[in-house]
């Protein structure tokens, strides 16, 4: 869907190479712009299995910091579609590469800044991972607890990839379907946290409107009710129960042999809710949790197994899907990965990987059309390499 679309991605972890990585995943060509190796200089490197050991993508590297290299990176810039950049509010105004200089290299260019907190606001020079934006955005508050009554840690890293990446690449995409119109880039100002806020909107809204707090166990999808919610069986396994609409909450209650409560989904005076957690729990506590499955899963229940990492990368369900893909890298020979899993993305194993302590520098600035002899003379003079 995308081929054709040129990215430079100037991050090396976090949402924005996310991004990059569902971008090169949809077709387009995404070139990774490093910084030059110095001595004693600390490199972010991910391990070769990181971001689908960035399959699809080519690399160069650019020292920023010199004349040279920022006018070798707007050599790039005039030739592509989109920027992305993960540096702290004013770092790429300090390089000299703020979306103005970029917009008169190219004036149709998309600058995607990712950032936690936003260009602007008290919190724009806060350092932060995925649990910080978490943090402010009500989603620990809600969500289950600990050991210690505190917020449980996520499974995921539910920021960096949904309110970051997929913010990034749904923002790049509504960015260049503009640009078709408009023939304008943008500066997009990706703010974790605010794409955080945005996945909370539903316990925020209720907040306005009905004026109570939101909290664990307090809404229906949060574990209010006895029928959405996890539950421990035989093995010492556990099921994931949704059974959020009247007909699915009466199979459920038939299914478990507990029909005394058909029709009494939402009742809650005197305890009922306990009660029927409870009686939900000593069911599913009576038999395995593929015993459970196998009953309930077809009969319209909402009831799903918990898998571990393990276990999922066999399911049946994701094996029939092809999730999996075997992979070949040119120094850690095969592996497996999640292939391209979004709607309309291409087929991943179609996507070459390369080493990324190698670059494409010499061809990516030829495509750009620097001839050779400037190509050779930049890379002398240590600009790029």
């Amino acid at each position: 869907m995308l081929e054709g679309i040129k990215v430079l991605d100037l991050a090396s972890v976090g949402p924005a190479a996310r991004a990059s990585r569902w971008l090169a995943d949809y077709g387009a060509s995404v070139v990774k712009v490093g910084p030059m190796p110095r001595d004693g200089a600390v490199q972010i490197t991910p391990p070769a299995y990181a971001y689908s050991a960035h399959r699809g993508m080519r690399r160069v590297q650019i020292d920023l910091k010199s004349e040279a290299g920022a006018d070798a990176f707007l050599r790039l810039v005039a030739d592509s579609d989109v920027v992305i950049e993960s540096f702290r509010p004013g770092v790429m105004a300090r390089l000299n590469l703020a979306y103005d200089r970029l917009k008169g290299a190219n004036p149709g260019v998309i600058l995607c800044s990712t950032t936690g907190f936003g260009q602007d606001g008290p919190r724009a020079q806060w350092a932060g991972h995925d649990l910080n934006y978490l943090g402010v955005a009500g989603y620990l508050h809600c969500s289950g607890t600990n050991a210690e009554g505190g917020p449980a840690l996520p499974g995921a890293t539910v920021a960096d990839s949904a309110a970051g990446g997929l913010h990034a690449v749904a923002s790049i995409c509504a960015a260049l379907v503009g640009r078709a119109t408009t023939g304008e880039g943008a500066h997009l100002d990706v703010s974790i946290a605010d794409g955080a806020l945005s996945l909370m909107s539903l316990a925020v809204d209720e907040f306005f409107a009905e004026g109570v707090e939101p909290g664990p166990r307090h809404g229906l999808l949060t574990g209010r009710y006895a029928w959405y919610d996890v539950y421990r069986t035989s093995d010492d396994r556990w099921v994931a129960v949704g059974a959020i609409e009247g007909r699915f909450f009466d199979n459920l209650c038939r299914g478990l042999g507990c029909e005394q409560w058909v029709g009494r989904q939402y009742e809650t005076e005197n305890g009922a809710v306990e009660a029927m957690r409870s009686d939900f729990a000593s069911a599913f506590a009576s038999r395995s949790r593929d015993e459970w499955v196998a009953a309930l899963a077809p009969a319209d229940t909402c009831v799903t197994p918990v898998l571990d990492v393990v276990e999922l990368t066999s399911d049946e369900q994701y094996v029939a899907r092809d999730a999996f893909v075997e992979v070949t890298h040119p120094t850690e020979g095969s592996l497996r990965q999640v292939g391209a899993m979004l709607a309309g993305q291409v087929d991943a194993t179609d996507l070459p990987i390369a080493d990324m302590g190698t670059t494409h520098t010499r061809d990516v600035f030829d495509e750009a059309g620097l001839g050779e002899a400037a190509i050779e003379a930049l890379i002398a003079s240590g600009a790029i390499g």
